[in-house]
C-alpha cells in the first residue's frame, strides 16, 4: 500500500512560510489569524489546536474567539474591520449561530474560502496532495463522495472547471459504482462508509471525512480497506489531508498580510 502523506508535503511548505513571515515581521507587518467557533466538539477542538500549533511554528498569531447567537454578527464585523487581522475563519459546523455570518468576512480575509468566491483550503489541499504525488488527474476518472461546502462542492467545481472527468456521489447513491473510478475523494463524516469491495484494483483514495465516535476522530474509510488492500494508494488515518489544509490556510493568511 502506498501512502499519500500530506504531513510530508506540508513540512516543505512550512519552511518556506516561516521564512516569509520573518521577512514580513522585519518590515513591521504581523500576520494574525482569528478563529471563530461556537461549540467545543472534539473535531473542532482538534482542528483549532492544529492551527494554533502551526501558527506558533511559523510565528503567526492565532486567536480563538467563542461566538454566541447574540454576539456573533458584531464580533465577526469587528474582526473584519480590524486592520490588524489578516485572516478570519468560521470553524464549522456551527451549533448555535447561523452560517450567514460567513458573508460578513471580507473576501481578502476569507482564508478558508467558505464564502464561495475562491477555492476552499481543503479542496486546494486535496488537489496539491494528489498532484504532489504525481497523480495524473486529467487522464483519470474521479469521484467525489459528499457535497459539503468545505470539500465536496468546491472540489467538484474546481475539477469541473479544469475539464476533468469527475462525478459527484450524493447520499443514497449506489456506492458500488465507485469501482468504475480511479480516484475517490470522500468527505461525508460517516465512519466506515467506504468499504473494500467498493474500490477498484489500484485505486487512489483520499479520506477527508471527519467524525467523532466516543471521543475518537474517524474518517469515511472502513478499517478493512487499509488491512486488506495492499494495491491501493491511500491517505493515512492521521496526516493525510489535514496538514496540507492547515498549510493552505496559512498560505492565504500570509498572502492577505502582504
Amino acid at each position: 500500500m502506498k501512502e499519500l502523506n500530506g504531513r510530508e508535503l506540508a513540512g516543505f511548505i512550512k519552511e518556506r512560510q516561516a521564512k516569509q513571515v520573518r521577512q514580513l515581521r522585519a518590515v513591521k507587518k504581523f500576520p494574525k489569524l482569528v478563529i471563530f467557533y461556537d461549540n467545543d466538539s472534539p473535531v473542532i477542538a482538534k482542528y483549532m489546536s492544529l492551527k494554533e500549533q502551526y501558527g506558533a511554528d511559523i510565528h503567526i498569531d492565532v486567536e480563538k474567539r467563542l461566538l454566541t447567537a447574540d454576539t456573533a454578527e458584531q464580533m465577526v464585523r469587528e474582526a473584519a474591520e480590524d486592520a490588524n487581522v489578516s485572516g478570519i475563519i468560521i470553524q464549522l459546523p456551527l451549533e448555535h449561530c447561523d452560517e450567514s455570518i460567513l458573508q460578513l468576512i471580507p473576501n481578502e480575509k476569507d482564508v478558508d474560502g467558505l464564502r464561495g468566491e475562491r477555492d476552499t483550503a481543503t479542496a486546494m489541499a486535496i488537489h496539491w496532495l494528489l498532484t504532489g504525488y504525481g497523480i495524473e488527474l486529467p487522464s483519470l476518472k474521479l469521484a467525489v463522495v459528499g457535497r459539503g461546502k468545505l470539500v465536496g462542492a468546491p472540489l467538484l467545481k474546481m475539477w469541473t472547471e479544469s475539464n476533468y472527468d469527475v462525478e459527484m456521489f450524493h447520499r443514497g447513491d449506489d456506492l458500488m459504482r465507485l469501482k468504475d473510478f480511479d480516484v475517490i475523494v470522500t468527505a461525508t463524516g460517516q465512519p466506515g462508509l467506504i468499504t473494500s469491495e467498493m474500490l477498484k484494483q489500484g485505486a487512489v483514495v483520499v479520506d477527508a471525512g471527519t467524525a467523532s465516535e466516543k471521543g475518537v476522530i474517524k474518517g469515511d474509510i472502513a478499517e478493512d480497506v487499509r488491512t486488506e488492500r495492499d494495491d491501493l494508494t491511500i491517505t493515512p488515518k492521521i496526516g493525510g489531508v489535514g496538514p496540507l489544509t492547515v498549510a493552505m490556510l496559512f498560505e492565504n493568511v500570509i498572502r492577505s498580510t502582504k
